[in-house]
């Protein structure tokens, strides 16, 4: 699939079958989440792969009761860590650089779940301890997107977008 097919196709999708998404597959979706720039190339954030059912209706619950998610047959938790660029970033890391990195990676990791014809859904609503606490994760890694990936059960129509003309403030 080309790029530009890729973005187009790509939907937040709330519901999926129950059927495992096949371990090549995310494998394939992770690399990509690995492939994203991030600053310095330091990659300051983590990501958890949560395939277990009731750590997935935890994360539901975690995230304002949106049960959908715990229909996902595979979850991933990307979390800034920035303790991996502070000594060259420093505040900049925490406030900014972590963030964007976990998040560049969330959307590299939606488009290659796209690409093969799977669902997912950038979920930014949840409290970020509970989450911690659910996956695991150390203190100083906080959770800033959850992304529920598997087989779409629904075709999610696109969404009116906002006008170019409208959005980019052209500046010459």
């Amino acid at each position: 699939m080309e790029f530009f097919e890729a973005v187009g196709v790509r939907r937040s999708t709330r519901a999926f079958l129950p059927r495992a998404v096949p371990p090549e597959m995310l494998e394939r979706i992770l690399e990509a989440a690995n492939l994203a720039p991030s600053a310095g190339n330091l990659q300051s954030y983590e990501i958890f792969a949560v395939t277990n059912k009731r750590k997935r209706e935890n994360l539901a619950r975690a995230a304002r009761e949106q049960i959908f998610i715990a229909g996902a047959p595979v979850v991933l938790v990307f979390a800034k860590h920035p303790a991996l660029s502070a000594e060259r970033y420093g505040k900049r890391a925490e406030s900014l650089y972590s963030i964007q990195d976990a998040s560049i990676a969330c959307a590299f990791a939606s488009l290659a779940a796209a690409v093969q014809g799977l669902g997912s859904c950038w979920i930014g609503a949840f409290d970020p301890q509970a989450v911690r606490k659910i996956v695991g994760a150390p203190r100083g890694v906080t959770p800033v997107a959850m992304l529920p990936i598997g087989y779409a059960s629904e075709r999610p129509r696109p969404r009116e977008r906002r006008e170019l003309e409208e959005l980019v403030q052209r500046v010459e």
